[in-house]
């Protein structure tokens, strides 16, 4: 009995290491402007229909970091997120914006330290009703955190350019510094 009480609490304690070690403890979406994911939750009104996991949990879309894989830029390739990855001119709600000053907020509903938020914004010219490629992007900003463990609420201030005129998307990318894991969220927004 003694020896049972003693391989229990190793496996019990081997399950607390693991657990306490996984990248999955670190998990975010962006609200505003919101995420593709985000507007299919009930909490934002559920805009978005047919999100796949994103209904229930918009933070989960986490992946290897630099997964730009063509045609699942949003689902990033995740398992159960693969509607997000749907492209038309009129598939998701889109999100008012203008050239200029644009703040992007982050809910975290678990922090973890980070290197960088990345972001990209579709070129001038590129086709909505095509599959989402990464070569679609050019990066319009980044924040480096140096490893620090951010608030639950992130803001940054990105600057969207000049000579972007309606429909386009936004990439958000959250680099995690202490694994090989990153969050990714499409923002669907109409410049003006």
């Amino acid at each position: 009995m003694k020896k049972l009480g003693k391989v229990l609490l190793l496996v019990l304690v081997g399950i607390g290491l693991f657990g306490f070690s996984l990248p999955g403890f670190a998990h975010g979406y962006v609200t505003q402007p919101g995420s593709r994911a985000y507007f299919g939750t009930a909490a934002a009104g559920n805009l978005n229909q047919n999100v796949g996991r994103a209904q229930w949990e918009p933070q989960s879309i986490e992946a290897l970091k630099n997964t730009f894989i063509d045609g699942k830029i949003a689902s990033a390739g995740v398992t159960g997120f693969e509607p997000l990855d749907e492209q038309t001119a009129t598939r998701w709600h889109k999100s008012q914006i203008n050239t200029g000053s644009l703040n992007v907020s982050w809910t975290l509903t678990a922090q973890h330290r980070t290197s960088t938020w990345d972001y990209y914004m579709t070129k001038p010219g590129w086709n909505p009703n095509q599959p989402l490629k990464f070569s679609d992007f050019e990066q319009i900003g980044q924040v480096n955190d140096n490893a620090t463990v951010p608030p639950k609420l992130v803001n940054h201030t990105i600057s969207v350019p000049q000579n972007r005129n309606g429909y386009h998307l936004i990439l958000a990318v959250w680099n995690i510094s202490d694994t090989v894991n990153a969050f990714y969220q499409v923002m669907d927004v109409n410049v003006q």
